[in-house]
Parts: structure tokens; sequence; C-alpha cells
């Protein structure tokens, strides 16, 4: 199409070429309906991950059984304070049931130690750091896979100065140290790296 020259051929050109570059409706429509399907199918198709790393697979139910205090010195509370930690770790890190009675998983254990000791002394011979530390003993039986149960000790500790008397930070460092075990004690058990 040849176009004059005049006051309005520049229009006549820009909508001309607009005609040529333009989608038609039926086309846009049917572009919009594949990305809604598109949308739909990605938001079916989803992938969950767990990022606890925690595998389970067979397992239906989990005990734990309260870790009695068999250290040589008994802090009252700490067994309850562990057994109740385990607990906690395995409802929130599984989707395993928990039962009061014995459980595809069962955990059972004791604590064997809980002491302090000097860890470094300094140039007057008096000790410098201190090292609280808490051992556990623990018997895990997996009832689906028995190759996967096991009897293991476990010990954390944690490195406090000896300017401090224990009673003014055992309790936060008992605290940090049941953490440590619970993790350790459940990764054991469930992550199967």
């Amino acid at each position: 199409m040849e176009f004059q020259n005049g006051p309005f051929t520049e229009r006549l050109k820009s909508m001309e070429l607009n005609r040529k570059n333009n989608i038609s409706f039926p086309v846009r429509g049917l572009i919009l309906l594949l990305f809604i399907i598109g949308i739909a199918i990605l938001q079916a198709c989803t992938v969950r991950y767990r990022f606890s790393g925690a595998s389970t697979q067979g397992l239906k139910t989990v005990s734990i059984q309260y870790f009695q205090n068999r250290a040589a010195v008994v802090q009252p509370g700490l067994s309850q304070y562990l057994t109740d930690a385990l607990i906690d770790k395995c409802k929130a890190q599984t989707n395993l049931k928990y039962l009061t009675e014995i459980g595809d998983a069962n955990f059972e254990g004791e604590i064997s130690d809980y002491y302090t000791r000097p860890q470094t002394v300094a140039a007057d011979a008096q000790a410098a750091i201190n090292r609280f530390t808490i051992t556990v003993k623990v018997k895990f039986t997996n009832a689906v896979n028995p190759d996967l149960s096991f009897e293991q000790t476990f010990s954390r500790y944690e490195d406090y100065d000896s300017n401090i008397d224990l009673s003014r930070v055992e309790k936060e460092l008992s605290d940090k140290i049941v953490e440590m075990l619970v993790e350790d004690i459940f990764n054991q058990a469930f992550v199967n790296w």
C-alpha cells in the first residue's frame, strides 16, 4: 500500500504497522489460557522437602522411655528435661506418632556422667577454664529395620571461666548441652546421610 504525503500520512503508516504487528484476540486468549494452565500444572506438581533430613521410612510410631540419672552427681530435673527434649525433637522433626508404650522406634537410656573438670591451667597454676560435661547412654531400637538399631554413648560439654561458680551457669550450660545431645541422638537414629 502506497501512502501519499500529507498531514495524516504518518498516522496511516502507524495504523498499518500496528495492524501487521497486532496479535488477534483469539490468539491472545489462547496464550492467556495456556499460561493459566501452565501455572495450574506447576502448582499441582510441587515437591515438598523436609529440611531436617530425617528418614523414618516404614516407621509409624516412636516411643521414648524416661532417661534415668545414674551419674555420680544427680541434678534434679535433668532426666525429665532430657526425655522431654527428645520427645519434642521427634514430634517436631518427624511425622511419627508418639506412644507411651513401645513404638516402631524406641529410645531408652540413662544419664551416665555429669561432671566438671579443670581444662586449662593459668600461669599461677590455677584453672583458667573448666569443662562441664554430660554423658548419656542410649539404646535405640528400630523394629522395622533392626540394622538401624544401636547402643551408643553420647557426650557433650561446654567450657566456662573458672572464676565463675558452676551454680551460676549450670542451668544455661545444661540446656545447651542437652540440646546438642538430643541433636546427636536424633541424627544417629533418623538422619542417614
